[in-house]
């Protein structure tokens, strides 16, 4: 059993071995001997390409700024193990990390008697489960790679959000939109309503027809609710939502980029459809809690003078919303680029997006058996402006902190970025 968290962090290192497996019969089986933790929360379950991570943020602080204790379950984590599980914001404490996973342990060890190992994501999701059923009063659950199979469908939702359908995990759920949309349409459940977002007209039929087959109500984005930017300045903008049983309302956002207003549209689709199911929201505590909203991972500036900003853009969709946002928010700016990605991504269509906006490009890497390598990275550079450095760290330590005006865009993988995070506010920032 374990005591220390060094215990906890030294056991995950060794699951990762038994890697990313298809199938929920493993989680299905914990949760079994577990007496179903899952059947006792309120949750609302989230996918999508890109989105569904701020999406859950937006509804997060809406359903907090009513009272409610709010659990989000999210992936990949910014901030280590205990970053994935969140209550009313504040990560799960290590102590009842720690207990939970002791509660667990026993069954884990059954399942490996039995050759059938749980991953080391289905343990940390059967942990929050164990954890939102004790505490919470509504529970938001982000897929961690397409729906159908991914590990967190494992549960019956009061309703459930797909963001967008694009290209990402090819290798994994296909290699055209149908087939993506498929598995990230195998999150609608019979009889519960669904949310989907702006997409192509392929991915809306697939998605479309699996409500049909379900007989679950489909709200899309453009039909059945619509919005209006009606104001930018800087990182705050302001948008009309209406829908047409002649709801409307004015918010705000403390965001900047076109798709941040998509993803809020979503978070206030579902808080009607949660007040129409009885939960206690008041209009201007949920407009107040979107407009308080700041994502993590997400134009985040983490330092001054120079601006050093993190942002999540980790597939062509990402880069391309990441793009539009350079064009509107920083158009005339000096900005730098300091990129690291997974060798599975598709990294040409991304530098190729990328690269044009930045008078410097640094491509580096990061130590994880995905992160592609610099060799790889040169093969789909085509900047004239493209420096290559193996040591990310080292990257930091050159950035040129005469340049006060300037803008470093650290971008390309969610796991380099928190890595990134993590460097700059426990040594970096020290040394600077």
């Amino acid at each position: 059993m374990f005591e220390q968290f060094c215990q906890v962090e030294a056991f995950f290192h060794v699951r990762k071995q038994h890697g990313m497996k298809p199938g929920l019969g493993r989680i299905h089986k914990l949760l079994d001997l577990l007496n179903h933790p899952e059947k006792k929360m309120n949750a609302i379950h989230a996918a999508g390409t890109n989105g569904k991570g701020s999406t859950i943020h937006y509804l997060n602080h809406a359903l907090m700024a009513n009272g409610y204790t709010v659990g989000v379950f999210n992936s990949p984590s910014l901030e280590g193990l205990t970053g994935h599980i969140l209550l009313d914001d504040a990560r799960i404490p290590e102590k009842i990390f720690i207990h939970y996973l002791n509660k667990i342990y026993p069954f884990v060890l059954q399942l490996d008697k039995e050759q059938n190992h749980p991953t080391e994501f289905e343990i940390i999701t059967v942990i929050a489960f164990l954890y939102f059923a004790d505490h919470t009063d509504i529970v938001l659950v982000e897929t961690g790679m397409g729906g159908r199979e991914d590990t967190t469908n494992c549960f019956n939702p009061i309703l459930s959000i797909i963001t967008n359908v694009s290209w990402d995990h090819m290798d994994f759920l296909g290699k055209n939109i149908e087939s993506i949309a498929y598995h990230k349409a195998g999150i609608i459940k019979e009889n519960k309503p669904i949310i989907a977002g702006e997409m192509t007209g392929k991915a809306t039929s697939v998605i479309a027809a699996e409500a049909k087959r379900k007989g679950a109500p489909l709200y899309l984005a453009g039909e059945s609710f619509q919005y209006k930017i009606t104001g930018v300045k800087g990182h705050n903008q302001t948008f009309q939502w209406h829908m047409d049983s002649d709801i409307s309302m004015e918010a705000g956002l403390q965001a900047a980029g076109i798709h941040q207003v998509r993803n809020a549209s979503l978070a206030i689709m579902a808080l009607v459809l949660l007040n129409d199911k009885g939960f206690d929201l008041h209009r201007d505590n949920c407009l107040n809690g979107l407009k308080a909203t700041r994502i993590p991972g997400r134009f985040e500036q983490i330092y001054d003078r120079p601006a050093i900003i993190l942002d999540g853009a980790h597939n062509p969709a990402g880069v391309q919303a990441f793009t539009e946002t350079l064009e509107t928010s920083f158009g005339h700016a000096e900005k730098h680029l300091i990129f690291a990605a997974f060798k599975d991504k598709d990294l040409k269509r991304m530098l190729e997006k990328l690269e044009p906006y930045f008078s410097s490009v640094t491509l580096t890497t990061f130590n994880h058996p995905r992160a592609a390598g610099i060799e790889q990275l040169q093969n789909f550079s085509k900047s004239r402006h493209a420096k290559f450095q193996s040591d990310w760290r080292q990257t930091l330590r050159q950035i040129n902190f005469e340049r006060k005006d300037a803008f470093y865009f650290i971008t390309g993988s969610l796991h380099f970025i928190a890595m990134v995070k993590n460097y700059v506010s426990d040594v970096w920032s020290c040394d600077n």
